[in-house]
């Protein structure tokens, strides 16, 4: 228990090396010959890696057996929210500078700022319901609600692959972890006891979607 606090620690501190990194560049004046764009590119990336992470803690903790690691995920979680907010805060503030109207035009026009946009929106329930209380207080409803994640990383991958329009391979690469991650969700849901339910017949075995 206590190896483990300092595992928590020690991801709780991985994760905010990039917003380290962010700072200290920009403090540096070493932010490229586009700042913004640096910005923009730099906090949607870390958004998605960090959001793959958590979708990896499940699978790692059945292959290992360590069920300790899924108490990593919620926080894991909110630091893919924190990177999100990060990046929609450039777009919104610095791109932008709260020209609503523009914001819209670009919302509404191109398709790349759109799904980027709604995967954004899903993100705002799932870490506002990310706490302890909320958890009991939706009980089965938040294990529902908390699958839009899946929604979520898909946008991602789809707003970065819109959005780089040349050079793909980063944003596939996202893809092809993605796609395995979703994968293993789906071979669990059908196997073992997903065969039986789809056939009709009862198991005593039982699945949570994680």
């Amino acid at each position: 228990m206590k190896n483990f606090l300092w595992i928590r620690i020690a991801a709780f501190g991985a994760c905010l090396v990039p917003f380290g990194q962010l700072l200290y560049n920009g403090y540096q004046g070493d932010l490229g010959a586009n700042p913004i764009e640096t910005i923009t590119r730099f906090t949607g990336s870390w958004t998605l890696i960090i959001l793959l992470v958590t979708l990896g803690v499940s699978p790692l903790r059945r292959i290992s057996g360590w069920n300790e690691l899924i108490k990593l995920r919620r926080m894991l979680g909110l630091f893919a929210f924190f990177y999100a907010l990060l990046h929609f805060s450039t777009f919104l503030v610095l791109d932008h500078f709260f020209d609503f109207d523009r914001i819209a035009k670009d919302i509404l026009k191109r398709p790349y700022v759109t799904v980027g946009f709604t995967g954004f929106v899903l993100m705002i329930p799932l870490a506002i319901t990310s706490t302890a209380k909320m958890i009991r207080r939706l009980g089965k409803r938040w294990q529902q609600l908390h699958r839009l994640v899946y929604v979520v990383a898909i946008a991602g991958v789809i707003h970065f692959y819109w959005l780089v329009k040349a050079d793909i391979r980063r944003p596939v690469q996202y893809g092809a972890v993605l796609a395995v991650l979703l994968g293993y969700r789906l071979v669990k849901f059908l196997l073992p006891s997903g065969v039986p339910r789809l056939f009709g017949r009862e198991t005593s075995l039982k699945t949570t979607t994680e």
